[in-house]
């Protein structure tokens, strides 16, 4: 039986890439085009609780991917960038959906979808990113790093002790400071109920999480140019849609000044009232506005 809402939506399964367990669901009549929901950092395919019946319902085939290290899927202590989990979706899309999708992700998965796409155009029909962040977004193009200081970074992020990550984990799985990092998230405290506690605190106490999740911090930090945004967004040739909350405090929207002269052909949807999680927040609106430039593709 399929799932129509909530965090455990639609029906589970679960694939073997390069010999890691990758957790996936599906809602939808599967001869229907795809959509491929990509969550964000912290968080898994169940963070698109209140969007994927409605998508199903209005004649898609919906997909969520549990991105390596997040989740259900498996936590290895691998680096761990965009462009990993971007060969990951890529991955999917040929031996899961067989054909093309429209990727939709929320933060970290809109970094990830726009990536595939630029990696995979012809796998990617278009991509919504709900917002899009990178910290190279924020960086002026004069303030790119150079080699040495790209050096210098790495290791930094080399020397950071795993017994550290481990209590900083151990910390934010409960429930004070992680209604903390919530409130940071979202504008409507009402959204916050123990359904997303438990989806982001549940991965985040198993026992490989916090080698996982150094693995990321090296990963993410020792990326060349040519995987962050600024450099990957000029490549991008499929319709794009970005969304963002006006009250987005984790990736101000001031960061879409730095992004349309990048990408000036994307549409934008700004949503008053909402936080970083657009998606969750207000469900409704977000999934009518996305619905609307979805029919306009081809």
């Amino acid at each position: 039986m399929e799932r129509q809402d909530g965090p455990d939506w639609g029906q589970f399964h679960v694939y073997r890439w390069r010999g890691h367990r990758l957790h996936w669901r599906r809602l939808g009549d599967p001869t229907a085009p795809a959509l491929l929901l990509i969550h964000g950092f912290g968080a898994s395919s169940g963070h698109w609780r209140r969007n994927a019946a409605a998508f199903a319902a209005a004649g898609w085939c919906v997909y969520g991917l549990d991105l390596l290290g997040f989740g259900a899927s498996d936590q290895p202590a691998l680096r761990q960038d965009n462009r990993l989990w971007a060969l990951q979706v890529q991955d999917f899309l040929s031996q899961v959906v067989r054909g093309q999708a429209v990727l939709m992700g929320n933060s970290l998965g809109g970094l990830v979808a726009i990536t595939a796409a630029v990696l995979a155009p012809e796998q990617v029909r278009a991509v919504v990113a709900a917002p899009l962040p990178d910290p190279a977004l924020i960086r002026a193009p004069a303030q790119r790093l150079g080699p040495w200081r790209r050096r210098c970074r790495r290791l930094g992020a080399g020397l950071l002790p795993l017994p550290l990550v481990r209590l900083l984990l151990h910390l934010g799985a409960r429930w004070p400071l992680l209604d903390l990092c919530l409130a940071a998230a979202y504008c409507d405290r009402r959204a916050c109920d123990p359904a997303l506690r438990r989806l982001i605190a549940t991965p985040a106490r198993r026992g490989a999480a916090a080698a996982a999740l150094r693995g990321m911090t090296l990963g993410m930090a020792s990326r060349p140019w040519c995987a962050t945004a600024p450099a990957l967004l000029p490549r991008v040739s499929v319709p794009c849609l970005l969304i963002w909350g006006l009250d987005d405090r984790l990736v101000p929207v001031a960061v879409l000044s730095r992004i349309r002269p990048l990408l000036p052909a994307a549409a934008v949807v700004l949503l008053p009232g909402v936080g970083h999680c657009v998606h969750d927040e207000r469900p409704d609106c977000f999934n009518q506005r996305v619905m609307a430039w979805l029919s306009q593709l081809a």
